[in-house]
């Protein structure tokens, strides 16, 4: 089993940024994907960003232009760059990670509430 361990959420104004990072441990196997999702109140969670560990990206159009995602695989760690936040943006951000034997992890999750 997989620890993930975010950290970074917070309160922002709308325009604002925040830098979301997150650190897995304790994985027997190698980590092919690591990523974010989110869950806003009364909606289904839903991809944010996820990257491969070679480097492949995917990004939700909600979010392109304005996020970044990131990785080091030494480290085992992904952040998540967050610019031109918006409300609609408000939501608990939860830390992914797949490996290469298709086992999925989820963080416990950290708040990002962007006012207006």
């Amino acid at each position: 089993q997989v620890q993930l361990v975010e950290s970074g959420g917070g309160v922002v104004q709308a325009g604002g940024s925040l830098r979301l990072s997150c650190v897995a441990s304790g994985s027997r196997f190698a980590i092919k994907y690591m990523g974010w999702h989110r869950q806003a109140p009364g909606k289904q969670r839903e991809l944010v960003a996820t990257m491969s560990s070679g480097g492949n990206i995917n990004y939700a159009d909600s979010v392109k232009g304005r996020f970044t995602i990131s990785r080091d695989n030494a480290k085992n760690m992904v952040y998540l760059q967050m610019n031109s936040l918006k409300a609609e943006d408000t939501a608990v951000y939860y830390c992914y990670c797949q490996t290469w034997t298709k086992d999925d992890n989820w963080g416990q999750g950290t708040q990002v509430t962007v006012s207006s």
